[in-house]
């Protein structure tokens, strides 16, 4: 199975009030596996970036007014992703961001989801995690991924974050190292060993005199407290029925 973890920052949070794409950052796993391959790209987007926004990436005019359009990468970038079942993180956000950018092209392809199947790590984590935060930093935090290099949002970074995240939070491996030899040992390392039963003997102590009075008592509080016989007496009652 190919999946791309995809992440993207933008100028401002409305596509549909003209605001564009600047940074595109995917990473690639096949099998639950990083193969190592990655995409990113910065985007002249046309306009200034909103204040709001250069304060969470820190992506300024002046740096983006030296990349290309959208327009120059749009191919590489689909052919990239294409077939693949796109990892993301609020995927609402980033899906009408791309799918703006692609409607102003003479594309085939208008909407993402024509050529990949999307799955959502936020909707996923609440549901997981119903009533908890569930931010990347959040989710970073409980599934103990390092995200100590996050100071500012960026693409790139986030979307490897993402793919711990994401492969600690479905249940499979966490690193996307790809030695082979280290799993070989790990694997070793954890593979159970027979225990010899021979001679063993497990010792059941019984409970003392003094211990069985002191049950007894106790038994004895519960049931007025609750005004009814306890758990205990009832089965020792049905047992000797």
């Amino acid at each position: 199975m190919r999946q791309v973890v995809l992440d993207t920052e933008t100028t401002g949070l409305e596509p549909e009030a003209g605001h564009r794409i600047i940074e595109i950052g995917c990473v690639e796993l096949v099998n639950r596996r990083s193969t190592q391959q990655s995409f990113h790209r910065y985007v002249n987007p046309g306009r200034a970036v909103d204040l709001g926004a250069l304060e969470v990436h820190g992506i300024d005019d002046e740096f983006l007014a030296t990349q290309p359009p959208f327009q120059d990468i749009a191919e590489e970038f689909l052919d990239f992703v294409s077939g693949a079942e796109l990892v993301i993180h609020n995927a609402d956000f980033d899906v009408a961001f791309i799918n703006g950018e692609l409607g102003r092209l003479e594309l085939t392809t208008g909407d993402i989801a024509q050529c990949c199947e999307i799955l959502d790590t936020l909707a996923l984590a609440r549901r997981l995690h119903p009533g908890q935060r569930n931010s990347l930093d959040a989710l970073a935090k409980r599934y103990q991924v390092d995200n100590s290099k996050r100071e500012l949002h960026g693409a790139l970074l986030d979307a490897q974050i993402l793919a711990e995240v994401y492969l600690a939070m479905t249940g499979g491996q966490a690193s996307l190292s790809l030695d082979g030899d280290g799993d070989r040992v790990r694997a070793q390392a954890l593979k159970a060993e027979p225990v010899d039963r021979d001679g063993l003997r497990l010792v059941v102590p019984s409970a003392s005199a003094e211990e069985l009075v002191a049950h007894q008592a106790m038994l004895e509080a519960l049931a007025a407290q609750r005004e009814a016989p306890t758990l205990w007496e009832r089965v020792d009652s049905e047992d000797s029925q």
